[in-house]
């Protein structure tokens, strides 16, 4: 097994919130997430305490095209990285205009420069579309892109040997604490997420990498702990739905509900922070409340 490093993008100055890896080969150095533009000179200084330059990383593996995954990609394609992407998020990673705007208008155009910083597109001979199962030779590793939908139509978690890097498909879970799945809008699909995560225990990983944070056993109870939280989470707001409440007005209660049981197993209010910067409580409550409007 090659080695792989653990860079913390220390989001929000939250350390352990966000993690881009960084994996060594024959031909240098295959990035795994890059992070938002807003902590890529953080990416840089974590690559560079491991002895890394900008110019080792030949390839950027994206999980799917959400900011804190994949928005400083365009940086990394501009200095010749190759960067590859699920099919359905090629396109908005070539033109992000449109995914601009989805995200400036749940986050607010006056945070996108301090949450997300810049985004700006990428040459359509620098980017690639994987196809499910796809296999790909780099450096003397093979990867292999599982298309994983459910957190995000566009998800991709990349196996390497035993190692299987999941992107936000596999949970967040911060220092020890529990598994929880982050949902946000506008493409939360729960039936969809829960054959992605039968998909990742066919796979016979040894470790999980979660983007938010760091690698987790792949064996044990993982993967039923986050499909039995992400049952948990959404028979919440369902309940809350049918007493008419708005998505405002759920937000509050259903931290309360998520974050009380982080405390119960133990979970430090430091760390708690880092969940919170990772997994917003009201994003969750935004995505699954849409998930529940749509019929699903």
């Amino acid at each position: 097994m090659p080695a792989i490093h653990v860079i913390d993008l220390n989001f929000l100055n939250e350390p352990s919130a966000i993690a881009a890896f960084a994996v060594e080969d024959a031909a240098g150095v295959t990035l795994v997430e890059c992070g938002p533009f807003a902590t890529n000179d953080a990416l840089i200084a974590g690559l560079a305490a491991v002895g890394i330059a900008p110019g080792d990383v030949h390839t950027l593996l994206l999980t799917h095209i959400h900011f804190d995954h994949a928005g400083a990609a365009w940086w990394w394609a501009k200095r010749g990285t190759k960067v590859y992407v699920h099919p359905r998020g090629l396109r908005h990673m070539i033109d992000p205009a449109r995914l601009y705007g989805s995200a400036a208008r749940i986050y607010g155009e006056e945070r996108m420069e301090s949450l997300w910083g810049r985004m700006e597109e990428i040459a359509s001979d620098t980017i690639t579309e994987v196809a499910d199962r796809a296999t790909l030779r780099i450096g003397g590793n093979t990867w292999v892109a599982h298309h994983t939908p459910g957190h995000a139509s566009h998800h991709v978690a990349w196996q390497l040997d035993d190692v299987v890097f999941t992107g936000d498909v596999g949970g967040v879970m911060i220092k020890g604490g529990p598994v929880v799945p982050p949902l946000p809008p506008p493409d939360i699909d729960v039936v969809e997420w829960k054959a992605s995560i039968e998909r990742l225990g066919s796979l016979n990983a040894e470790t999980f990498y979660l983007t938010h944070y760091g690698p987790v056993p792949a064996g044990g109870e993982h993967l039923q702990r986050l499909s039995d939280r992400l049952d948990a989470y959404v028979s919440w707001v369902a309940e809350a739905v049918k007493t008419g409440k708005s998505v405002e007005e759920m937000v509050p209660g259903f931290t309360k509900f998520s974050e009380a049981e982080l405390r119960a197993q133990g979970v430090a209010e430091a760390v708690i922070g880092a969940y919170r910067a990772a997994n917003p409580p009201y994003m969750s409550v935004a995505g699954i409340a849409r998930w529940l409007e749509a019929g699903k």
